[in-house]
């Protein structure tokens, strides 16, 4: 069957290289509690709603020892909402900043909108959240048809497959065997698996990878080969169907898809 309908995460992906601004707003988050998290253990449930990701934290063996020590007790529902309305207020204090999009993103776009391919999208932020990053990717050229956010199917995010159909639906996609999905987090490999499409995971860049568009530039040639054959395996042994280093590979590829 023909592929007619492509979905795209969103940091990581298309824009925000390395995925870099909601990590930083969940380490000084816990770190205003005293809680030191390393961006390994951050990065972990990376591309879950962001609520279910700051639970998700907490309920870390070290970081239960952590709050027991500190504070005497383990940490309950309250300290989850705590934590993360203070999460994102830290996240809309750069957001805007730091939602640029990745180097290739617009170029792709315009060729996969040029081939007629319906354009959609997932993601781990809210909708208020998306207010945002929507607005700064628009001014760039970059406006996908549809953004589903797992406050529009119920918060049932990733790895949940809602946000999949929700697109679907908005495109009335027959099939999923029409469907690709894209992202750069095991969740959102596990969203396009659960949702049965073919999913695709972008390597460069990708919160897996956990380095900014500088810090992968300082790399030389062979670090930079051995760090993407890294991830590359990792994705794979999550189910990906298909690794790509970008989305220029992605629209090379894309014809051999389906």
């Amino acid at each position: 069957m023909t592929i007619k309908t492509i979905i795209f995460d969103w940091a990581g992906t298309t824009v925000d290289f390395g995925c870099m601004t909601p990590v930083m707003a969940f380490k000084n988050a816990f770190l205003e509690k005293g809680i030191n998290l390393t961006l390994d253990e951050i990065r972990e449930p990376m591309g879950k709603l962001k609520r279910d990701h700051t639970e998700t934290l907490l309920n870390l063996p070290q970081v239960q020892a952590q709050w027991q020590e500190k504070y005497g007790q383990v940490p309950t529902e309250a300290d989850v909402d705590a934590i993360y309305e203070r999460f994102e207020a830290l996240l809309f204090e750069d957001l805007a900043e730091n939602s640029s999009l990745k180097p290739d993103t617009l170029a792709v776009y315009n060729e996969l909108r040029d081939q007629g391919y319906n354009i959609g999208t997932t993601t781990g932020y809210t909708s208020s959240m998306m207010e945002v990053v929507k607005d700064v990717a628009a001014k760039a050229g970059y406006a996908p048809d549809f953004i589903a956010t797992a406050d529009l199917v119920g918060n049932l995010g990733r790895p949940y497959p809602y946000m999949v159909y929700a697109n679907m639906a908005h495109f009335k996609t027959k099939s999923v065997d029409e469907v690709v999905k894209v992202g750069d987090t095991i969740s959102d490999i596990e969203e396009g698996l659960n949702a049965g499409v073919y999913t695709v995971a972008v390597v460069v860049g990708s919160s897996e990878m956990g380095l900014s568009l500088t810090e992968y530039e300082a790399l030389t040639k062979a670090e930079q080969e051995t760090l993407i054959q890294k991830v590359t395996d990792k994705f794979y042994q999550a189910g990906a169907d298909l690794c790509v280093n970008d989305l220029t590979e992605f629209l090379e590829k894309l014809p051999t898809i389906g």
